[in-house]
């Protein structure tokens, strides 16, 4: 049974064409993600349906009694008001048959009172009660408060931080159980545990219609059954979550472009023939030409546009960075105590834990902004620094998007290059005419970009990543997971994307309780098995080793560890990148070795030289990885 009927939807924003006779149906139960690029109209189409903006055409039809219900990015919550009276409030039909039942339980008192009618009355108020969810529905509403991280349901809403107050309404959205919910980003400013909570009340207790808008791709991979793309004002279905829509995607743009290699041809054929045919034609040579003509006006499929991330990483020392026994306290709470680690050349370390455990501030340790209490922090003398922080500060709004990147600068050197500034900026996908806007106007998803875009001008070899994934849409999120893949330096990358850290991280180091830290060897997925495996009981699950018995205990166990599907994945792939890694090194201990190199006015030899050698570590990194994930795979 359709919930709701969207019918040749129309949408267009200073000129730009957002929705070009969009249609689509969702049905009753239906669970459907929608995905596309930043910009691309998502949060406008789920505006419309919502019944929050208006369309420029067609029309939105929903079932005449079914709750519809909106969690926007920037949620409004009415002022003066508790988070507990916030959540309740969505139990409108519950709440009125409790003030009911209340009510007369109340005039019950009175000896006076009709109680044969009061108590039928009450008796029925009893019955709707039970209908509408049970005597229990307050206490379950405060269930879901706790699980989305509001310690306190009676704090006032108006104190609250802007996460918060999305948490407070996405508690008001799941608790009040519309026939559809439409959830923008529901995962923004929420931790590992808290996603995967929602992840399995979505699953296995929410009982309407979603429609999801999101990037995160293991909620929609575990959540939906269906994909609506939306690029360029259309809309595509395809069944199945997230990898069944690569796939079906992948597929599509395959025939696309068969399809246009065949009318290419078609061209060129018809082209000859026209060139050799005399002036006079027959009727049929009119039909030949006029099927030239139709090919001749086909559109040809619209090439995806992708940012251009890389990075070249500065040449790494024996060291890149040490601690030893680092203990850090903040506002008197001890975030970490003992903390051992000796990160490796081309490591990337995969930070996670709950919100407010202190992973932002490990990483402001690192950068020299926060003192440790206790212990050693040791930066190699080569080892160079970036920093991406969460509120992608360090913009200043005020300043075009070109002065914000290069100040008074025409060029920018990149990935080896010296390019201008504007062709820089195309690589990030923003034209001749964005770059002229002001940092102000940009969106969130454009601001990821230029921060992303001033990062990677930087000559560094260690990054350190906060949240580096919020805002970013698909594609961009595979450009950087290829970018830091290839990245010849290390990284800390806080992050709460599942996906992007099994793509990403070598190793995990997750913060448990009591200031304990924790590195574990492989992506997310590893993380969590290891840590599954390693536990007897639900207590023990949560009582993972420290960094140094962790090691002996591995060192111990009977039973050898086996490749986990990301492992084998990077295996399959990695003696073809040793061999690209190789060829590079030969290519440029060529230039290095040719007399002509050296007669360029604007030669740099020291920097051909450090490239030489970064590249030479860049293959023994590689094989080392090769010979390591073999020797899993054999034994």
């Amino acid at each position: 049974m359709p919930i709701l009927d969207a019918r040749e939807l129309d949408k267009t924003y200073a000129d730009v064409t957002i929705l070009d006779g969009v249609s689509f149906t969702l049905r009753r139960g239906e669970r459907v993600g929608l995905v596309g690029n930043n910009g691309c109209g998502k949060s406008t189409l789920g505006r419309i349906l919502a019944g929050a903006d208006l369309p420029d055409g067609g029309e939105v039809a929903r079932r005449r009694i079914a709750t519809v219900d909106y969690l926007a990015q920037e949620p409004q919550l009415p002022a003066g008001q508790t988070i507990r009276q916030v959540v309740a409030s969505s139990l409108t039909e519950w709440n009125r048959a409790k003030c009911r039942w209340d009510d007369l339980t109340a005039e019950l008192a009175d000896p006076v009172a009709d109680h044969d009618r009061l108590v039928t009355e009450q008796a029925a108020a009893a019955d709707e009660l039970t209908r509408l969810g049970g005597w229990e529905r307050l206490h379950e509403a405060e269930a879901v408060i706790g699980h989305l991280g509001l310690d306190d349901p009676d704090r006032s809403v108006d104190s609250l931080s802007g996460g918060e107050r999305r948490r407070v309404a996405l508690a008001r959205l799941l608790v009040g159980t519309p026939d559809l919910a439409i959830l923008d980003e529901p995962t923004n400013h929420l931790d590992i545990a808290t996603i995967e909570w929602l992840e399995d009340y979505l699953c296995n207790r929410f009982a309407g219609a979603l429609l999801l808008i999101t990037h995160d791709r293991y909620v929609l991979d575990r959540v939906t059954s269906r994909t609506l793309e939306l690029e360029a004002g259309r809309l595509t279905s395809y069944d199945g979550g997230y990898a069944a829509y690569l796939a079906g995607r992948a597929e599509r743009h395959a025939h696309a472009e068969r399809v246009e290699k065949n009318r290419q041809n078609f061209l060129r054929r018809e082209l000859e023939w026209l060139r050799r045919q005399p002036k006079a034609r027959g009727t049929k040579q009119k039909a030949r030409i006029g099927r030239a003509d139709q090919a001749l006006a086909q559109r040809a499929p619209r090439r995806e546009e992708t940012a251009d991330l890389r990075l070249e990483s500065e040449r790494q020392g024996k060291t890149v960075l040490e601690l030893s026994d680092l203990r850090l306290e903040r506002d008197g709470r001890v975030l970490i105590d003992g903390l051992t680690l000796a990160l490796a050349a081309g490591q990337r370390v995969g930070v996670v834990g709950p919100n407010g455990c202190g992973k932002t501030s490990l990483l402001l340790c690192l950068l020299g902004e926060l003192e440790p209490s206790d212990g050693t922090l040791t930066l190699g003398k080569n080892t160079r620094i970036a920093y991406l922080d969460q509120a992608r500060s360090g913009l200043d709004d005020d300043a075009s998007l070109r002065e914000c990147i290069a100040g008074d600068r025409g060029t920018i050197e990149f990935a080896g290059q010296t390019l201008q500034v504007e062709s820089y900026l195309d690589r990030f996908l923003f034209d001749r005419g964005a770059q002229r806007l002001r940092v102000g106007e940009l969106s969130g998803g454009e601001r990821a970009r230029v921060c992303l875009a001033k990062l990677l001008s930087q000559r560094t070899n260690l990054l350190l990543l906060d949240e580096p994934t919020n805002d970013l849409d698909v594609a961009t999120l595979g450009a950087l997971e290829a970018m830091l893949c290839d990245y010849g330096g290390s990284a800390f990358i806080v992050s709460h994307d599942r996906w992007f850290l099994d793509r990403v991280a070598t190793s995990i180091l997750a913060f448990e309780h009591d200031g304990r830290v924790v590195l574990h060897a492989g992506g997310y997925s590893d993380y969590v098995e290891r840590v599954a495996n390693a536990a007897t009981t639900p207590e023990q699950a949560s009582e993972a080793p420290s960094t140094k018995p962790q090691r002996r205990a591995e060192a111990k166990s009977e039973r050898p560890r086996k490749l986990s599907w990301s492992e084998r994945v990077e295996l399959e792939g990695l003696l073809e990148r040793v061999d690209e890694a190789e060829s590079r090194v030969a290519s440029l201990e060529q230039k290095l070795a040719d007399p002509a190199t050296y007669k360029q006015a604007n030669a740099d030899i020291g920097s051909l030289r450090r490239e030489v050698a970064s590249a030479h570590e860049q293959v023994d990194l590689l094989t080392a990885r090769w010979e390591e994930l073999e020797a899993l795979r054999e034994g």
